[in-house]
């Protein structure tokens, strides 16, 4: 699902937005490229240690989206692009996704998963 410049992205370091929405509007965290984790084609798996408020957000509406990117990816016409992301998510607890996290990420409590629905670069 992913292009090359997508996974391009993903091995150089940039913040990754996470944005949310529950009863008191959008809520927005913050992780890093390097952390993110592509398995099946089309979802990605994110370590959470904190994200308290993202997960009940998650419970209440599992839309979400993304914003990730890179200065030192060539955009459409100069160096440096982003994507925007959509999906689902749900916050795995157990189970042979999270423990290959765990393995990974050692400080996670819980990983973030994302179902990606569509993704465009945006620069």
């Amino acid at each position: 699902m992913f292009n090359e410049k997508f996974l391009e992205v993903l091995k150089h370091e940039g913040v990754v937005s996470i944005v949310t929405c529950g009863p008191n509007g959008a809520h927005v965290s913050n992780t890093w490229n390097s952390y993110l984790t592509i398995i099946d084609n089309n979802k990605i798996l994110i370590p959470a240690a904190a994200m308290i408020l993202t997960e009940k957000n998650v419970i209440e509406n599992p839309k979400v989206k993304l914003t990730l990117g890179s200065h030192e990816v060539m955009g459409y016409r100069y160096m440096g692009t982003g994507f925007l992301v959509e999906g689902t998510a749900k916050f795995l607890k157990e189970g042979t996704d999270f423990h290959m996290m765990k393995e990974k990420f050692s400080f996670l409590t819980r990983v973030l998963e994302i179902t990606v629905t569509s993704y465009k670069q945006t620069l």
